[in-house]
């Protein structure tokens, strides 16, 4: 059975905003997305939405939801694997837990996909993973696994590791050990491609290694290397490595990736920015500000923004998207920074929320989400409280 979602002002992000249109889904995939006038199937459900907003399910790309789960302290702290400074072999996948209450909090916020990473403590934390933000276990709930691999340059590294006199204590070491890795990794790929070479019957195998296995799908450009960096020194140390051994670089963080912007931009770079609500709690975040998404836009990067929940609520994503465009970040690259992967358009998944106004006004709220054609939230305006159904 299908379902139409008509009456609407319909955002699909990839275009232009349709008034009065209609979303038609069916088997869990968007199917139209039509304006006025369009001949909805007799035997389809039809949702009113007259007067509302439709747009894509949001996503926030650098999260820890699931792996540094909220009031749950130690035993619920799962997002840093501090026993060595190169750990590529973990995966975030394996720590999360679905069940966390952030999840829910996401839907709530219209949040439908998260990229969860590992932490930021070591030079190598781990393997990310993208997900949908409903379902009872998390294997289930993969868009794409690995998503990435997380590494992280300035003070946290050397933080951790310092205290304890050990290498990485300083941003030299901390570039000299993910130099080091990568060149093992690049060591691993030359002794397959010599065993390949080989005649099958005199070829023998090259012993695993797991962690030496996620970095070569770096360097083969399979997966983006996430680099954790907020000093322009950082950034700039970030695309020094990346242009020695060739992979995909994201920034992730990038507070000041605005003094470089014409250097990121020129690299074609992406730039996950973000969170945008907190203080600046240290030197890396003194020159942070809401009008820096805009700065990056207006050079011509590619932005997304994070809240790297739990830091900033994840729910507040659209919020800081809010209060880059007061400070100078157009509306509807704020919409991209945080939809234009889910985007609305026939043939991608339907999981979509309709709004009870603009989302970029903080009155707005989520009053519906649907996940792959099924509603899995709505808001209780007599309860005052927002209804996530069980999976």
């Amino acid at each position: 059975m299908s379902t139409a979602i008509t009456g609407a002002r319909v955002v699909p992000v990839v275009g232009e905003p349709i008034d009065r249109g209609t979303v038609l889904f069916e088997a869990g995939k968007i199917v139209a997305v039509e304006g006025p006038g369009f001949a909805v199937p007799a035997d389809a459900e039809v949702v009113d939405a007259a007067g509302k907003w439709v747009l894509p399910g949001f996503i926030d790309a650098h999260a820890h939801l699931g792996l540094h789960e909220e009031a749950e302290g130690w035993a619920g702290r799962d997002v840093n694997e501090l026993t060595k400074p190169v750990t590529p072999y973990v995966r975030a996948l394996d720590g999360i837990n679905p069940a966390e209450q952030g999840f829910r909090d996401a839907i709530g916020g219209g949040v439908l996909a998260v990229n969860i990473n590992p932490g930021s403590g070591n030079p190598i934390g781990g393997q990310t993973v993208a997900v949908k933000c409903w379902g009872r276990v998390v294997d289930q709930m993969v868009l794409r696994e690995p998503s990435g691999l997380k590494s992280a340059l300035g003070e946290n590294p050397k933080r951790v590791y310092g205290e304890r006199k050990e290498t990485p204590a300083t941003r030299l070491g901390t570039a000299a050990v993910i130099r080091e890795a990568f060149v093992q990794a690049g060591n691993y790929l030359a002794k397959l491609a010599a065993a390949q070479d080989q005649p099958p019957d005199e070829r023998k195998p090259v012993d695993r290694d797991l962690g030496l296995e996620a970095l070569a799908r770096v360097l083969r450009r399979e997966i983006p290397w996430r680099q954790h960096c907020h000093r322009a020194d950082d950034i700039a140390t970030a695309i020094r490595i990346s242009r020695e051994f060739g992979y995909q670089l994201v920034i992730d963080h990038g507070t000041e990736a605005h003094l470089l912007a014409d250097l990121i931009a020129a690299e074609s770079i992406p730039v996950v920015i973000g969170p945008l609500f907190t203080a600046r709690s240290k030197v890396e975040l003194r020159n942070r500000s809401l009008a820096n998404p805009g700065r990056l836009a207006a050079a011509g990067i590619m932005i997304a923004i994070t809240t790297d929940h739990p830091v900033v609520p994840i729910n507040f994503l659209i919020h800081q998207a809010s209060l880059a465009v007061k400070e100078g970040l157009d509306p509807a690259t704020a919409l991209q920074a945080v939809t234009i992967n889910p985007a609305l358009e026939p043939g991608k998944d339907a999981d979509l929320v309709i709004w009870s106004g603009d989302p970029l006004d903080v009155t707005s709220r989520a009053e519906r989400a649907y996940q792959d054609g099924r509603e899995i939230y709505a808001y209780d305006y007599d309860r005052r409280a927002g209804v996530v159904r069980e999976p």
